[in-house]
């Protein structure tokens, strides 16, 4: 993968979409912050037990998401 490739994540919400575009190496911190974050650290930013399991689904998706694109942590 080249050092000067371009990664780019893409919201959409009902039609709006949000793009945010990525350097090879902040797509590869991203794929490393997502693969050591803990359920403590989830949990100490959410309101709630339900919240913390939707954000973990969330970050769960997302780390598949970059995997599947070349940034699967070591």
């Amino acid at each position: 993968m080249s050092q000067s490739h371009v990664v780019t994540i893409t919201v959409d919400n009902a039609g709006q979409q949000a793009d945010a575009q990525l350097s090879h190496e902040e797509a590869l911190a991203l794929a490393q912050l997502v693969k050591r974050l803990t359920w403590g650290d989830l949990r100490g930013c959410a309101v709630d037990d339900n919240e913390c399991y939707v954000i973990r689904d969330a970050v769960g998706k997302l780390q598949d998401a970059l995997g599947r694109a070349g940034y699967a942590p070591r």
